[in-house]
């Protein structure tokens, strides 16, 4: 398929792929400022203790927490990679959309940013308020704290209904209250996939479809979708990720093949949990063109 010269860099990067030095790159996780566990500073430790030498810190709409986790990269020699995970829609379903490599300071990418942080900080007093409906007064306080200064979300709620003793465990939270179709699920008014590739291309970055193996979509649709991400200038594909079948990622590969994307990976790690470990990645198969070719 021919492309757009958007994506002319991987043209590029194919003709030098075999020079890459190696490198074990965890382009997804998230540490405390949206819905992780650890600190950056303690998420980059840690994923210097499992080998990683090159870190992308994705948390959800907001990059707070990168300059603390370029700061301790540099003391232990983690390369950081300016990195977010942006919500959007896509044909009325939400399409998570990385963004890697983008100047930080670029008034798009801030004023992007800023937006985000405004609808999730909305979403949140709408669920917060719902909760209270339901004879959980506040909920919403109670998570802000939970969430320590970062983003707020569902997961935040649930400890918070936790330690309230509304509900004995965080399943519970999401069965009765927080999950698909309950009251505490509020729909952000997230922007289109193609104004968040444009945000992120505006800043100098490049745009990576995250985990699509989450979304369950046909290989009709799916193709519907790279095509729209293409378009719109969308450079990437996560083709490795913690649970990934190794047929599926083999199936991401060709993809990046037929739509020339560069092939990314992460673990999408949020806390130290067994399925889901930084650095701890599946070989990426051949022949496609690593992002992390870009920064090296």
């Amino acid at each position: 398929m021919s492309l757009s010269s958007s994506n002319s860099s991987a043209d590029t990067a194919n003709e030098t792929a075999g020079e890459i030095p190696h490198i074990l790159a965890d382009l997804h996780c998230h540490s405390r400022c949206s819905d992780g566990e650890l600190t950056p500073a303690a998420l980059v430790e840690r994923a210097h203790q499992q080998g990683v030498t090159m870190l992308a810190l994705t948390d959800h709409d907001t990059t707070d927490g990168i300059r603390a986790a370029r700061e301790k990269g540099d003391e232990l020699g983690v390369k950081l990679i300016n990195g977010i995970e942006f919500s959007s829609v896509w044909n009325g379903m939400g399409i998570h959309i990385v963004g890697l490599g983008f100047d930080l300071e670029h008034p798009v990418m801030v004023a992007a940013v800023a937006e985000q942080e405004h609808r999730r900080q909305s979403r949140a007093e709408l669920i917060g308020a719902r909760l209270d409906k339901l004879g959980m007064p506040g909920m919403l306080q109670a998570a802000t704290a939970k969430a320590d200064g970062g983003q707020i979300g569902r997961p935040h709620f649930a400890h918070a209904m936790v330690e309230s003793g509304h509900v004995k465990n965080i399943g519970a939270a999401f069965k009765r209250f927080l999950g698909a179709g309950k009251p505490g699920d509020v729909k952000a008014e997230w922007p289109d996939m193609t104004q968040v590739v444009e945000w992120i291309r505006a800043a100098g970055g490049t745009a990576v479809i995250a985990h699509p193996d989450k979304y369950k979509l046909t290989r009709t649709k799916f193709n519907l979708l790279l095509k729209a991400f293409v378009e719109a200038g969308g450079n990437g594909l996560e083709v490795v990720g913690s649970g990934m079948e190794r047929s599926f990622s083999q199936k991401m590969a060709q993809c990046c093949l037929d739509y020339n994307l560069y092939a990314s990976q992460g673990s999408d790690f949020h806390g130290p949990k067994p399925w889901a470990e930084l650095g701890r990645l599946d070989p990426m198969p051949k022949d496609v063109v690593p992002v992390w070719s870009q920064w090296v």
